[in-house]
């Protein structure tokens, strides 16, 4: 039998990646990351768009030469499609329809969203290796999302609730950035946090039906509180920093689990999967942890390589839709908003 190697490509934001996947198990994964946003606050679409062509044919070549293959045992080109800034995507697109259309051998557009879900998927060829039985439950939460979805199949997939405004990322960032920490701030708040109180400062904790999720509020009482504090005294956020990162991420995820664990129940899910950047936050993953004790759960955590944007993820989902025959024409474009379809 002849053997499947899929190139996966990355490049929805301001890492570019590349991963081989033979057969199923990952071969290499390589990312290079741009450091050029840090001043900037958040990402800038043009600089990582130019970083992005400087990045893909290095990064591309080192992820075949370590996977020890040559070009030609290519079997399909796996491309982010979206979502993501366009600028980036862009760069990926381009470089995987020429390199697809040199080779002569198809293309497998992927959602980016999907992507990680399907992290959860990713082998290295060991016989202890446990991933989820479907159906199962996913919170994917990430700077730009945060949603929970069915997930049935790897090609069927149901957001059940998501985000209404802010994503739980984004919140640990605007928040940090009001605490004068640098960008991005979810990994400054999760370390700070490890040595503050979670039960120092309390936080709106906005009430949305069904399984939908608000951070909007969250932001909005933290920055209120801040602000009141300054007043009275102009070192608060100094004194306090460690209180406040603990306070504000306990607050993220309470809210993020409370409808996880609704979800769990009225469905009847005991398999349950986080993925997304967030998930690479150490009170999210305890707080899995804690869930499985408390309700029995069958949890899976993604290992910290698996949570922010890799190549990995783009190289099985491709792997799983070229096994479906499900190929991209020539002429698609990438996207930078939809909703999983």
């Amino acid at each position: 039998m002849k053997r499947v190697y899929i190139l996966g490509i990355e490049s929805s934001c301001d890492d570019t990646s590349a991963a081989i996947i033979k057969d199923g198990i990952l071969l290499s994964n390589i990312t290079a990351s741009q450091s050029v946003h840090a001043k900037y606050g958040g990402v800038v679409p043009e600089l990582a768009s130019r970083a992005h062509q400087q990045n893909i044919i290095p990064v591309v070549h080192q992820a075949i030469k370590e996977a020890g293959i040559s070009n030609t045992d290519l079997s399909a080109i796996a491309f982010t499609r979206g979502p993501g800034l366009l600028g980036s995507l862009l760069v990926g697109t381009s470089f995987a329809k020429g390199f697809a259309q040199a080779l002569k051998i198809p293309l497998v557009d992927v959602n980016h969203l999907q992507a990680h879900v399907l992290a959860h998927f990713i082998s290295l060829g060991s016989d202890k290796e446990v991933m989820p039985q479907f159906p199962f439950l996913c919170l994917l939460v990430s700077g730009g999302n945060s949603q929970i979805i069915v997930v049935r199949s790897y090609t069927d997939m149901e957001i059940i609730g998501q985000t209404i405004d802010d994503a739980a990322g984004e919140a640990f960032d605007k928040c940090a950035k009001v605490m004068g920490l640098p960008y991005p701030g979810g990994p400054f708040v999760d370390n700070l946090a490890k040595t503050g109180n979670p039960s120092a400062f309390k936080f709106n904790k906005p009430q949305i039906p069904e399984y939908n999720y608000s951070f909007s509020g969250l932001k909005t009482s933290f920055l209120y509180l801040v602000k009141d504090k300054l007043k009275e005294n102009p070192n608060f956020i100094t004194e306090n920093l460690n209180d406040l990162c603990a306070s504000i991420q306990n607050t993220v995820v309470e809210i993020l689990m409370a409808k996880l664990r609704k979800a769990a129940v009225d469905l009847k899910i005991n398999q349950v999967a986080v993925a997304g950047g967030v998930s690479a936050n150490s009170a999210l993953r305890q707080a899995f942890y804690d869930h499985q004790k408390k309700y029995h759960w069958d949890v899976f955590i993604p290992p910290l390589a698996y949570t922010t944007d890799n190549a990995a993820m783009i190289a099985i989902t491709g792997y799983f839709k070229f096994l479906n025959n499900d190929f991209c024409e020539l002429n698609e474009a990438p996207y930078s908003r939809v909703v999983m379809s």
